[in-house]
């Protein structure tokens, strides 16, 4: 196999193995009818802080869980791909945060479920990092995730039952954040390369001493040329 195919695939073993580890719970979910919404986040109850880190991995739904884990495994090449020194860093600080946000400023006496605010804090992270690194591949990149997630802003809109606007809100503040902390952490296709070029040899029309002889001097010069 290709040396590169193989690197890719193992920077996509994190997301992927994030997104098999979803889908096995909800699969059980469904099997035995467990309700495990109770492991989201209940925002402002201590009782809901475990949550943080259960609720990205409880999904209310198929379609839920489905469009998530696309999401979730596009981004995370991306970030694992072109900004690998701290994409799993940034994807922890995501997951946590997104979850804090929730549990600080959500819906009392409700519970939030989903990954879908790890997968805003990624959209936002690759955006704002074109914005913050200001190089041609973060830039890119950025213009990318704009294209392929720009219905993305509409999640951040309160009032659709259902859904947790708070979540999305907060995993957006997040990617922000940790975008401009380790906005100054490059990675090697970053690096710019200096081509030290070789001078030239400098030439002249006429000699350097040309206007330094006097005027006996050049006649006497041509006069021996002539010989």
């Amino acid at each position: 196999m290709d040396k590169e195919v193989v690197q890719f695939i193992r920077k996509l073993s994190i997301p992927l193995g994030f997104v098999c580890f979803i889908w096995l719970i909800h699969i059980l979910q469904a099997v035995t009818g467990f309700d495990l919404v109770r492991l989201g986040v209940s925002p402002r109850e201590i009782d809901g802080l475990p949550g943080i880190l259960t609720g990205p991995m409880i999904h209310g739904s198929w379609e839920h869980l489905f469009f998530n884990s696309v999401s979730f495994v596009i981004l995370g090449a991306i970030m694992f791909w072109f900004y690998p020194s701290i994409a799993l860093r940034c994807m922890i600080w995501m997951y946590l945060l997104s979850g804090l946000g929730i549990w600080l400023i959500g819906q009392p006496h409700s519970y939030h479920i989903g990954a879908s605010g790890v997968v805003y804090g990624m959209v936002s992270f690759v955006f704002w990092s074109g914005i913050f690194r200001r190089n041609v591949k973060s830039i890119v990149l950025a213009l990318v995730v704009l294209v392929l997630y720009a219905g993305f802003f509409e999640g951040i809109i309160p009032g659709k039952e259902g859904i947790s606007w708070e979540g999305h809100l907060m995993g957006g503040i997040s990617g922000i954040l940790i975008a401009f902390l380790y906005r100054k952490v490059i990675e090697v296709d970053e690096i710019p390369v200096v081509v030290e070029e070789e001078p030239e040899e400098k030439r002249f029309f006429l000699p350097r001493d040309t206007f330094e002889m006097t005027m006996a001097q050049r006649r006497a010069l041509r006069e021996r040329e002539e010989l």
